[in-house]
């Protein structure tokens, strides 16, 4: 027999009992412990780290053993990830249990509760609902119980002109049991469609809150909106992280968990409804409505969420030829997707290929593109990049695998956009010195607020957008080469440190006695974001060679990383093409805003039913143009493509080291100061 283990995570002291040989991270996904996850649980990331730690607790205290886990297999011994291995520090994912234990989880493995910077846009909005709710008179007293459904129908042709053409089962469940304590009020809630009006269900008495949830299903962050299906006011919005980030923070990583693990399928599905679940349940609590009020719910993401959430095989999105398991919208019960809304239906955009999803259906739908006379380049940044370029002439599409660089990982002290990450960032032409804001502090490093306004947590790392600015600071500002070679520049200034056959730039040094970490930009951090970009870039440049090579006319940043980045800054690492600054906007979440408007209009989801049908997919991984341009983009801002509009904003940099006496003092700062 199977001998049982206690084990408590500190600081959460979550206590769980597993079998003898668990591995440390599936107990503590399992026990819902807040332990970090990226690479699938192949021992490459380093993020799942935990160390047995003293404690004493009520029923019992322990102190670690080195029997209490197994020894370090080849994994962890031959482990040599970009986060090292704590003194005493075990990779939970390979960590097997022998015997009971207390497992800290330090903060640099801990998942936290991202900053959700999603907005949508209603604008020009014509209400048509999906689902409507009517109110009929009905006399429960005169009419005998077998005939209350036909009466329910005779008074909707009666007093609302409509007849269903269905009526699902069930629906007459309730007038069984009317009596005439419910007075003569029925509210009868109507679902209609391509094929017809269903009658959906029946409310006793007069209920018409008519409420639905527009639900963007991200790779990081599931954000969503609760909306009056019958004036359109957004009653509440939110956002939490997608589960799923356990298994994988890229897609490939999740695909490769579901390749390499018998219920890895399963347990996919099972994170992303959970997910889902939980923020209807708190959206309808911040609105202080009934679950039971909810009728409609739209849901968008890409291909893999898509997939993965809908119960199909996802394994065909990581290979050749990236099939999709159906092109069409899936439109069935909330109940079927584990949706805690009993009386809605669930209405999953379509996807446009196998790597572009309903998010880049829906945002072509919110941004016009689709209509527009302009030629529109619309770019979502995340872990795989969606770019939609044309207008009502042409549109293609296609995705860029850029990875999560963007959005910290991969990056020495990168992180998510949570309170006290580096989100902006400044170097001083003249000294090289520089400054920085944190999410949480509304003063710079250098304004003498900054210290006593800092959040509790300090200065903890650096998010997407400070990674951008300080990585393209660095090259305006001559300590990095165009082909993001960061220069020995210690002569110039003390920030700049050897590290190994290398330099690294210092951006914070903690104070004597603080206990915040030196936060230092290095060199294989610089060539992640290239990577990144480069392929991001290069997605990009495909798409315009396939339209005759024509410029894009407007510039649109969609998600909720793309929104926080600053153009200019994208312009000088050469993320997007060369033109005029004020061409180029963020949209927020572009993707979220389609799904209201698929939430508030049948007409809508007819429209992307029929875009998607004329998009012109592009497949970056079977072009062979795309490794060329990828090398071309590597250079920051680029190896060959000219950039006269970004030389009227910024001259771009000489080294210091290399420049003529005086030439760096009489150089333009680049930027005026903020």
């Amino acid at each position: 027999m199977t001998s049982s283990h206690r084990v408590i995570f500190t600081p959460s002291g979550i206590e769980a009992t597993a079998p003898e040989g668990a591995k440390v991270l599936d107990v503590a996904r399992e026990a819902g412990v807040d332990l970090d996850s990226v690479c699938g649980g192949r021992g490459v990331c380093g993020r799942c780290q935990v160390v047995p730690s003293f404690g004493a607790f009520a029923k019992w205290s322990l102190t670690p053993t080195p029997e209490d886990l197994n020894d370090a297999n080849d994994t962890e011994l031959n482990y040599r990830g970009r986060r090292p291995l704590l003194p005493n520090g075990r990779l939970g994912c390979q960590a097997r249990l022998r015997g009971s234990v207390v497992l800290d989880v330090p903060p640099g493995s801990q998942l936290h509760a991202p900053i959700i910077r999603k907005e949508i846009n209603l604008s020009e909005m014509t209400l048509d609902p999906a689902s409507t709710l009517h109110v009929v008179q009905l006399d429960p007293s005169e009419t005998k119980e077998t005939d209350r459904l036909t009466a329910v129908i005779e008074s909707l042709r009666r007093e609302w002109q409509l007849v269903p053409d269905e009526i699902k089962e069930g629906c007459d469940e309730l007038l069984r049991h009317m009596g005439p304590e419910h007075g003569e009020a029925v509210t009868v809630h109507l679902r209609h469609s391509p094929s017809g009006t269903a009658l959906e269900n029946i409310r006793l008495g007069a209920s018409l809150e008519n409420l639905g949830i527009a639900i963007d299903i991200g790779s990081t962050t599931i954000a969503g909106h609760l909306i009056d299906l019958s004036s359109g006011e957004v009653r509440s919005s939110g956002g939490l992280m997608n589960q799923q980030i356990r298994l994988g923070e890229d897609l490939m990583s999740r695909v490769s968990y579901v390749m390499m693990n018998e219920d890895g399928a399963a347990n996919l599905r099972s994170l992303a409804r959970e997910s889902v679940a939980q923020l209807v349940v708190e959206l309808a609590e911040r609105a202080s409505c009934s679950l039971s009020d909810i009728t409609e719910i739209v849901l968008v993401g890409n291909p893999i969420m898509h997939h993965s959430y809908l119960g199909f095989d996802v394994v065909p999105l990581g290979q050749m030829p990236f099939e999709l398991a159906t092109e069409s919208a899936v439109d069935l019960p909330a109940a079927d997707l584990e949706i805690p809304a009993p009386a809605a239906r669930a209405y999953f955009a379509p996807c446009i290929a196998g790597h572009v999803g309903a998010d880049s259906a829906a945002a072509i739908l919110a941004e016009g593109t689709h209509t527009a006379r302009r030629r529109q380049l619309l770019v979502d940044v995340g872990t795989n990049a969606e770019i939609v370029y044309g207008n009502a002439d042409l549109i293609l599409a296609a995705s860029s695998p850029t990875g999560p660089a963007f959005e910290g990982a991969q990056i020495t002290h990168g992180q998510r956009a949570t309170t006290g990450a580096i989100e902006r960032v400044r170097i001083d032409r003249q000294t090289l010195e520089p400054r920085f804001k944190v999410i949480g502090c509304e003063y710079w490093s250098d304004d003498p607020n900054f210290t006593g306004t800092l959040p509790a947590s300090g200065v903890t790392g650096i998010c997407g957008s400070g990674i951008i600015e300080i990585v393209g600071e660095l090259f305006l500002s001559g300590l990095m080469t165009s082909d993001g070679t960061l220069l020995d520049s210690r002569s110039l200034t003390s920030r700049v440190v050897a590290d190994d056959r290398t330099f690294s730039f210092v951006l914070h040094e903690p104070g004597q006695g603080n206990r915040e970490q030196r936060i230092v930009i290095t060199q294989n951090d610089v060539r992640a974001i290239q990577l990144a970009k480069a392929a991001l870039r290069a997605g990009i440049d495909l798409l315009l060679e396939h339209a005759g090579g024509k410029p894009p006319q407007d510039i649109r940043l969609a998600g909720a990383f793309g929104s926080q980045i600053d153009p200019l800054y994208a312009m000088v690492l050469g993320l997007i093409p060369d033109c005029e600054l004020d061409e180029v906007r963020a949209v927020g979440n572009a993707a979220g805003s389609g799904a209201a408007r698929l939430l508030l209009s049948l007409e809508e989801r007819r429209r992307i039913e029929r875009i998607v049908q004329h998009v012109e997919k592009i497949e970056t991984a079977t072009e062979s143009r795309f490794q060329e341009l990828f090398v071309d983009a590597m250079a920051f801002p680029h190896a060959i493509a000219p950039t006269p509009n970004l030389a009227k904003s910024v001259e771009l940099p000489i080294s210091p080291l290399t420049s003529t006496p005086g030439r760096r003092n009489s150089r333009r700062r680049g930027r005026r100061k903020e």
